[in-house]
């Protein structure tokens, strides 16, 4: 496995514990990680706090910050893994906004015309790992992690999150995709856990591509 280039992306809801995950299989697998960019996100504590008026700036943003980051993982020499994936941005938050009449229909034609734009010559990932995790557990870690600007994050919003990633993620075929149980599991303070997850990736990893 060692010879081989990989490319790995992580997705989940907010807090299901992706950037962590990310740096854990880096140092397993000495795996180049490529973060998500919230703490670059010059809107996002304004998107927090009013959704309407700033949700078309953040996730342009957002998509800005996803392509880049898909330019340098199918240059990039070695394996990668990724924390979030530009399918998300689209597929889960802008819809997610545009559904709630968050985002107006033409700021959310617009993000479309360029996602799809785009998207149709992005390499999908070689596995696709899906933190699924329950709200209570979401809300938990988001309580634990301390970051002022999540404070807002009603239940209701997180639900809806919650709904799109299923849908999201029973419709994918581009890739394998690794189902990990947040509610489950708990990577960063039981060592088994983790290695269990190690060991999955791996395993998947090593089948023949098809």
């Amino acid at each position: 496995m060692a010879d081989n280039k990989f490319f790995i992306a992580i997705a989940g809801n907010i807090g299901a514990g992706k950037s962590t995950l990310t740096e854990l299989l880096s140092e397993r697998f000495c795996w180049e990680p490529f973060y998500e960019a919230n703490a670059e996100n010059p809107y996002l504590a304004d998107f927090y706090g009013d959704m309407k008026r700033w949700s078309f700036h953040s996730q342009v943003f957002f998509l800005g910050k996803r392509l880049e980051a898909h330019r340098l993982l199918v240059d990039h020499p070695t394996s990668v893994v990724q924390d979030r994936t530009v399918y998300e941005d689209a597929e889960i938050f802008a819809r997610n906004l545009y559904e709630q009449g968050a985002m107006t229909t033409r700021d959310y034609d617009a993000y479309w015309a360029l996602y799809r734009a785009v998207s149709s010559f992005l390499p999908p990932p070689d596995l696709l790992i899906y933190l699924q995790s329950s709200v209570d557990t979401l809300i938990a870690h988001i309580a634990r992690r301390g970051r002022d600007y999540e404070r807002a994050i009603e239940r209701d919003y997180l639900e809806r999150l919650n709904h799109l990633y299923d849908q999201l993620i029973d419709g994918w075929t581009q890739c394998p995709v690794l189902r990990v149980s947040m509610d489950e599991h708990d990577f960063t303070s039981r060592h088994s856990d983790l290695d269990a997850i190690v060991e999955r990736v791996r395993v998947q990893l090593m089948q023949p591509q098809v």
